[in-house]
């Protein structure tokens, strides 16, 4: 699955569905913040991971697959609670806080901005909001998307 190109409704089931295993996955295999923080979704490089880990899962639980792909699966999610960590690590996200992960700036780039972290008060709440937040910007880029076209056909 490709989070860039999934429709307004298609986006937030897909972070209710993530959110949803996310929580399965570390309460499961007692994960540590380590390995997945409360703000993974604010992460790109750890939404990536943790998606593609689940379309893994997923695949290999099939009721349609070899018996061994669970096997599979679990030496893939060692090596990929390996990356998690290497990315929480790198990214400063805490069980506690969170702050962007910092960019690089490279020669003739502006400089990046700041950051500074902020205190996880209600994480579900967060997520909630952050979910809501990010399908209406989506949806934006639809409603403009289709808007363009409209204007480019000679529509109302």
């Amino acid at each position: 699955m490709n989070w860039n190109l999934l429709s307004a409704d298609d986006l937030e089931a897909e972070w209710l569905e993530l959110n949803k295993w996310v929580h399965w996955l570390r309460r499961t295999y007692g994960l540590p913040a380590s390995v997945v923080p409360p703000f993974w979704h604010h992460h790109p490089e750890l939404v990536w991971e943790l998606s593609a880990l689940h379309l893994h899962w997923l695949g290999a639980y099939d009721p349609e697959q070899n018996a061994s792909a669970p096997i599979g699966w679990h030496r893939d999610f060692a090596d990929a609670r390996a990356r998690l960590r290497e990315w929480v690590a790198a990214s400063g996200t805490r069980l506690d806080r969170d702050r962007p992960t910092r960019q690089t700036s490279w020669p003739g780039e502006d400089p990046a901005p700041p950051v500074e972290d902020l205190t996880i008060e209600d994480r579900e709440s967060e997520f909630v909001d952050f979910v809501m937040a990010q399908v209406a910007e989506r949806r934006r880029a639809e409603d403009e998307f289709f808007r363009h076209l409209d204007d480019q056909a000679g529509g109302p």
